[in-house]
């Protein structure tokens, strides 16, 4: 079975009250921080429980040194998960109501701590469920203590110094998740220093999407990705994005088509420019 699962708006509603069904809103906004605690107790998928990327799905930042949602502790992660009454055989879907770049962290971290089946992404996010007229409540379910355990997997993330390391190497497929005018460094909305790292590909997350925001098949998704790797082995690709958000939409959808989980960068590039010792390639350099 493959480690990406989709899970549509009917299915779901079908599903919805199982009692080993655990379903994690994951809605959030990087302009506003509490958006998505707010909007889920104004209304949500009828059995949701909320997880906050910033104060469950990511660790302390420390200026200067992390990316902007460094990795959460292991155990305070299996805390609030073990809260939201997930257990080693629970299902799980994760949904939020943008793109699915903030489920698919929620998917990612499982997958580190070694809960890799029956762990689903609503295709098409709240959007599609609402289309297809899901309940929507304003309750929130009370839930037992769950029993989860796990252990983060080292081999599925690279640090900057061990990236460092092997930019030069051949083998190395580098995947930027952000949109190209970020990537370029000809905009920045969000961090100090505009660019890439050297040697990256501009693989935008958003394109393993369709125009109604669900995910492109198999086929077309393998396609993408086999273009960029372009031969080279598929165990050498590393994903990164601005924080290591994004990034995961990119490994979720190379999953989905298929191909093996790659490493991430968690760090990302707002980790990257913290050192200067650390080479960019900027919107000056390429010269465009």
């Amino acid at each position: 079975m493959s480690l990406a699962q989709l899970i549509d708006a009917t299915e779901l509603s079908a599903r919805v009250s199982e009692p080993q069904l655990r379903i994690l809103d994951c809605r959030f906004s990087l302009d506003d921080a509490n958006y998505g605690r707010r909007s889920f107790a104004e209304a949500h998928i009828p059995g949701a429980l909320f997880i906050d990327l910033e104060k469950d799905l990511s660790g302390p930042v420390t200026p200067g040194h992390t990316g902007r949602h460094p990795l959460p502790e292991p155990t305070h992660l299996i805390s609030r998960l073990r809260a939201a009454g997930l257990n080693d055989d629970s299902e799980v879907v994760l949904y939020d109501d943008g793109s699915g770049a903030f489920a698919a962290k929620a998917w990612w971290l499982l997958a580190w701590l070694g809960k890799r089946n029956g762990v689903y992404l609503l295709d098409g996010g709240l959007k599609a469920w609402r289309d297809a007229n899901g309940a929507m409540t304003a309750d929130t379910p009370a839930v037992a203590p769950g029993e989860f355990s796990g252990t983060p997997d080292d081999r599925m993330v690279i640090d900057a110094q061990q990236l460092l390391a092997q930019l030069q190497q051949p083998d190395l497929t580098l995947l930027d998740a952000r949109a190209l005018p970020r990537f370029q460094g000809k905009e920045e909305p969000i961090d100090p220093i505009a660019g890439h790292i050297p040697g990256a590909l501009c693989v935008p997350f958003i394109e393993n999407l369709d125009a109604t925001g669900h995910f492109l098949s198999p086929d077309e998704l393998r396609s993408r990705f086999s273009a960029k790797l372009a031969g080279r082995p598929e165990a050498s690709a590393v994903a990164y994005c601005g924080s290591g958000v994004t990034a995961c939409h990119n490994l979720f959808a190379m999953c989905l088509a298929g191909l093996p989980l790659a490493r991430l960068y968690p760090g990302s590039w707002s980790e990257w420019i913290t050192a200067p010792e650390r080479p960019v390639t900027s919107h000056a350099q390429l010269g465009d």
